[in-house]
């Protein structure tokens, strides 16, 4: 096998000896949930001695209708990630949407993340390699493993080696999504630390209608999984009262939740270790 490619974040390595949890809120909707989020994953994550990441989007430019709430801007959603990186001294990864939005997040972002429907636009991977930071790049649902070793090669040729791939399921039919375990190795074959989003996993896709519905109750069954077919780390969307998001309340999950599955997907990615 390809030797993985260890990306260093602050005083751990992504894709080394401990599990990397990318964690916090969907969309951005206040300073109130912003925090509750952030102070809570810090205490589990440091409880339990995995790597933490915190995330969240000042903007999801992606929904369904336009009625869909989005976030609170790029402005104010980079000023509290800000504040939340300061008070609690964790790490931030967002996402962004466009060329321009690359240097501004990089401002606050110790990763800038690439969605899913737009991981293979060229100029946005450009920017966000010039950055310097952290790319983590979600496969598109539309997209093979194997393709993200062409869309990885854009960064590193724009000069930047930090890359993470992140995996999302693939489209299956139609408003649902699948996961196939074998992109774990598939991703460290080339070169790449994989983490698995285990509540982005578990959308249907436009399954209300006009909006995103999901399968909360399956998010446990993947995130296992990933990490037994040997993830590197884990991608969660947290929310202190997940059915009163403003997006993505289906998939996302509470904070008790969030501490009983990252606790034993830690014992399973530790055992793997312990037997290499």
């Amino acid at each position: 096998m390809k030797e993985i490619k260890k990306v260093k974040l602050n005083d751990f390595e992504i894709g080394g000896e401990k599990l990397t949890i990318l964690a916090g809120p969907c969309a951005m909707e206040s300073k109130d949930i912003l925090f509750s989020a952030a102070e809570a994953l810090k205490k589990i994550t440091s409880k339990i001695g995995v790597n933490f990441v915190f995330k969240c989007s000042y903007d999801k430019a992606n929904r369904s209708s336009l009625d869909s709430y989005r976030g609170l801007g790029i402005e104010k959603g980079l000023e509290l990630l800000a504040e939340a990186k300061k008070e609690f001294e964790v790490p931030i990864v967002t996402d962004i949407h466009s060329v321009e939005q690359a240097a501004m997040a990089a401002e606050v972002a110790d990763i800038i993340q690439i969605p899913a429907f737009l991981c293979r636009q060229t100029d946005l991977l450009i920017a966000s390699a010039k950055t310097n930071k952290i790319v983590n790049i979600k496969k598109g649902q539309f997209l093979s493993p194997y393709q993200m070793k062409s869309i990885a090669k854009k960064v590193s040729d724009s000069g930047n080696s930090q890359i993470v791939v992140t995996d999302r399921g693939v489209s299956f039919g139609y408003n649902n999504l699948v996961s196939d375990m074998r992109s774990v190795p598939i991703i460290h074959e080339l070169g790449y630390p994989i983490i698995f989003d285990a509540t982005h996993s578990v959308q249907l896709p436009g399954g209300g209608g006009t909006y995103t519905s999901g399968e909360r109750k399956f998010v446990a069954t993947l995130a296992k999984s990933a990490v037994a077919a040997g993830a590197d780390g884990l991608f969660f969307e947290v929310h202190p009262n997940p059915d009163a998001a403003l997006c993505d309340g289906a998939n996302q999950i509470n904070f008790e939740m969030a501490e009983n599955l990252i606790k034993i997907c830690n014992d399973i990615f530790q055992l793997l270790k312990s037997e290499k």
